[in-house]
């Protein structure tokens, strides 16, 4: 099952979930439990913290929940899975996908990020991860970079967006023959 966010990143060939960890783990939850899929891809845009250029496409099986508080000093969490991985011999473990219910828009985050292996953020990525672990479905996640997170992750994400959907869509229906 081919799966994305929705709004403004919705797919011909993709049932969307949800924007955001929340909303994914809901609905993403209530699929598997009504229509149990064999296995889940997701796709959607992603923010890079340097390493990745603009509309580069990343394949993962790897997310992290870390907030920016994190790494300041300001926040602690008792949640033990922050870093998840599902098995998967065709795609990268190397690459982390970070989630959380926000966009970084402070480059000097980056290198934080970067040191920890994390090259860049999706906001649903590891409620997707999270669900599938949970229900022993094979997961991974196919991304087109849209921005860096800087100062100007918002504007370019709108300037890059319509041209970075037309990449992941060519990608995906090479990739899955759809």
């Amino acid at each position: 099952m081919i799966i994305c966010a929705g709004d403004s990143e919705q797919f011909d060939f993709a049932k969307p979930m949800g924007i955001g960890l929340i909303d994914m783990s809901i609905n993403l939850t209530r699929e598997c439990l009504l229509n149990r899929p064999s296995s889940i891809i997701f796709i959607g845009s992603a923010g890079s913290y340097g390493n990745r250029d603009i509309f580069d496409i990343v394949e993962s099986c790897r997310a992290s929940n870390i907030e920016n508080s994190f790494f300041a000093t300001k926040a602690y969490t008792p949640i033990r899975d922050t870093v998840l991985y599902i098995d998967n011999n065709n795609v990268s473990h190397e690459t982390i996908v970070n989630s959380s219910n926000y966009i970084t828009t402070d480059f000097n985050l980056s290198k934080h990020y970067l040191s920890k292996g994390i090259e860049i953020e999706n906001m649903e990525f590891y409620s997707v991860l999270k669900v599938a672990k949970e229900f022993n479905i094979p997961a991974f996640g196919v991304f087109v970079v849209t921005n860096y997170c800087n100062e100007n992750a918002h504007a370019d994400f709108i300037t890059n967006h319509k041209e970075a959907m037309k990449k992941l869509t060519q990608y995906i229906k090479k990739r899955e023959k759809i």
